[in-house]
């Protein structure tokens, strides 16, 4: 997997090459772009570029002054794509929204378009039973203790947490190998309790929020009917606050419609994306 070296640290990301319009795609917590392998497949020619964050399923530590806040990944993001020099980008969230916010950033001039699928907004940050892991992860040990829990499969399936997030249901060794860097290093624990509990107040979220009014550009908002983390009203909340936004409602998916309705979120992607001038490049022969 490639690696490029940025001012907090290193970051691993996957690309599919080719010269098709550039996706790039985030991921949640503590996830990486194995999140997006059932809908990169049907993507064809779309290059896409998966970046692993530092949100804890991240295999090398960053500096131990790495601004790990929402706002800060988000400009990490945004360096990430400015080292690649990547323009006419279409970002790809789905869990983690924070994302959103890199169009406030002087590097937001190079996203071109934004899909936002099922994800933080708004007031929401963390979402539901992730609030009660950002609890967990202010308390000294907190990480460790919770990556010891997420070793017990009843844990890890459970619908309250981690399990509620797919109704198919994320592999086993997937959701182990999400926690397993946590695990194992006491610097991943540190990046990832950074993230976890680096959330602002309500009154913070808010006011970004209606900053990103300003993003003039295309907006594609894909929300899950069945979703106990992203409330069902954000959804057309979200669609109305972008000047350009544009909503579509999937059935049959919790949070991570990757996992759930893969096939029906790459025709959502990609009507969306030939609608707004980014037409795929086919491959000759």
């Amino acid at each position: 997997m490639p690696e490029i070296q940025l001012s907090y640290g290193p970051i691993d990301y996957q690309d599919t090459g080719g010269e098709g319009p550039v996706l790039v795609f985030g991921h949640g917590v503590p996830m990486d772009g194995r999140q997006w392998r059932k809908v990169v497949p049907l993507l064809d020619g779309y290059r896409c570029i998966l970046p692993t964050l530092p949100m804890g399923g991240h295999h090398r530590p960053m500096r131990p002054d790495a601004d790990l806040s929402h706002r800060g990944v988000a400009r990490l993001l945004g360096e990430f794509i400015e080292r690649l020099d990547l323009d006419d980008v279409t970002l790809v969230l789905n869990d983690w929204g924070g994302g959103q916010f890199l169009v406030l950033e002087p590097q937001g001039r190079r996203i071109a378009r934004l899909v936002l699928v099922a994800c933080e907004a708004f007031d929401n940050f963390p979402p539901g039973a992730a609030k009660a892991l950002a609890v967990v992860c202010k308390v000294p040990g907190g990480v460790r203790l919770l990556t010891r829990l997420m070793r017990i499969p009843a844990v890890r399936a459970n619908r309250r947490g981690y399990g509620g997030m797919s109704l198919r249901g994320v592999p086993d060794d997937i959701m182990q190998d999400w926690f397993a860097p946590a695990s194992r290093s006491k610097a991943i624990r540190r990046d990832f309790a950074k993230f976890a509990t680096s959330a602002p107040g309500r009154e913070t979220l808010l006011a970004w929020s209606e900053q990103l009014r300003g993003f003039d550009r295309p907006v594609l908002v894909v929300w899950a009917t069945e979703d106990p983390l992203m409330p069902r009203a954000h959804g057309p909340r979200l669609a109305q606050l972008y000047p350009k936004g544009r909503l579509i409602e999937i059935t049959g998916s919790s949070t991570l419609v990757p996992e759930d309705q893969p096939e029906r979120l790459a025709a959502a992607l990609t009507d969306f994306l030939t609608q707004t001038g980014a037409e795929p490049v086919r491959r000759a022969g």
